[in-house]
């Protein structure tokens, strides 16, 4: 058979064909028949894309490039997301497979012709996923860029948890911001893969020299097994990030409950890490919780409310008499008798009253880092409503004197 009438028999059955690969791809891909009837129609016309532009191939070699590339145009873009490189190359086989089948005995040319179509084919395919994977990269940077930026300037919106969506978060429970400096060479995969492992959502903001990222435990509550794994905390999750940032203090925001509300943890974080080197032995990372003073000093509206409201007004709650006894305890220089002298009492007394005063607060007031937090903490409460405890007024220097 020579070449014109065998283009005439390829075009007179290549109905047949498209109807035998339909068929095929029923019987052999799984995820074709599960998929929506609009997808399975539009790989269907991928296929019959595909079988004419062999023919049109057949008729002329040299026009491989434009002819292998109209395959996927006939099909729409969002297709390119629902099915992967890997379902695309087993439609090209299931597709070879039956050409092959029907021109068994046509003669060794055209079964030769069909194996370096499909090559070509092939290799088409990794190029328009290639550009539509880089495609679709540069599109996820920049989302994630906006997406980071709506969360440190708290400006979300409706569309925030669509985003958020779309660049595959999969968290469902808590969130924290970590705040850092970039290093000279930064490797966004590797903070991946590290997250990944870690079992953690991360979104990645590079802002100049400052490297924020936005981290979320990757659990689905109604996945969860009998017997959960451990999940580590934000605090273990910042260590083992630490490595991928550069030199400077490194500052973990407090924890939130989810991802819409990660611009409270956001706020905290950069106030802490504008404040940070006031503190001289920060540990790396430091949480922005303890740098509240450092905070209040420098404004931060949100240290001074959360030092008054967890350290004043409990214990101003709780009682006055430990108002009185700490106020003492830190202006004179976390002395115990000095204490006892200034409010006659045993210093077994003072000594109880800071221990009831570390159980209602969490703050020991005998080390040095947290007698600054919680001075300051008094110091706050006291300027602030008008009702507040004042700091005890010391005895007349006459009573003081020895008879």
């Amino acid at each position: 058979m020579d070449k014109t009438a065998t283009l005439a028999w390829l075009r007179r059955i290549s109905g047949d064909v498209a109807t035998a690969v339909l068929q095929r791809l029923e019987e052999t891909l799984p995820w074709y028949t599960e998929m929506p009837p609009g997808r399975r129609s539009a790989v269907g016309l991928v296929a019959q894309a595909g079988i004419s532009s062999f023919i049109s191939w057949y008729e002329d070699p040299t026009s491989t490039p434009s002819i292998a590339a109209d395959i996927f145009d006939a099909a729409p873009r969002e297709l390119l997301r629902s099915v992967s490189l890997q379902q695309t190359l087993q439609l090209v086989r299931v597709t070879v497979d039956v050409m092959e089948e029907r021109v068994r005995g046509r003669g060794d040319h055209l079964g030769e012709a069909i194996l370096l179509y499909s090559r070509e084919v092939a290799f088409t395919a990794a190029d328009v996923y290639a550009r539509a994977a880089e495609s679709r990269g540069l599109w996820d940077a920049r989302l994630e860029a906006l997406v980071v930026d709506s969360i440190l300037t708290g400006e979300t919106d409706e569309e925030l948890p669509s985003r958020i969506a779309a660049l595959g978060w999969h968290g469902h429970g808590e969130v924290c911001v970590l705040v850092g400096t970039t290093p000279p060479l930064f490797d966004v995969d590797q903070v991946r893969r590290m997250a990944r492992k870690l079992g953690v959502d991360v979104l990645i903001g590079v802002q100049g020299s400052r490297l924020v990222l936005v981290l979320g435990r990757a659990l689905d509550p109604a996945k969860e097994s009998a017997v959960p794994a451990p999940v580590p905390s934000f605090g273990e999750i910042a260590e083992a990030l630490e490595p991928f940032f550069g030199t400077g203090h490194l500052v973990l925001g407090p924890t939130v409950p989810a991802l819409v509300d990660a611009s409270r943890s956001a706020r905290a974080a950069l106030a802490g890490f504008a404040v940070a080197r006031a503190w001289r032995h920060a540990p790396r990372p430091v949480e922005a919780d303890d740098l509240l003073p450092e905070r209040a000093l420098a404004g931060d509206a949100l240290a001074k409310h959360t030092l008054i409201e967890r350290i004043f007004r409990p214990l101003e709650a709780h009682s006055t008499d430990l108002v009185t006894t700490l106020w003492s305890y830190l202006d004179n220089g976390r002395s115990l008798e000095a204490t006892a002298r200034e409010l006659f009492v045993h210093p077994n007394t003072v000594r109880y009253r800071l221990k009831r005063v570390s159980d209602v607060i969490g703050w020991d007031a005998t080390g040095p880092r947290e007698a600054f937090i919680l001075q300051t903490a008094l110091v706050l409460g006291s300027i602030g409503p008008k009702d507040a405890v004042r700091r005890p007024v010391r005895r007349p220097r006459d009573a003081r004197r020895p008879s």
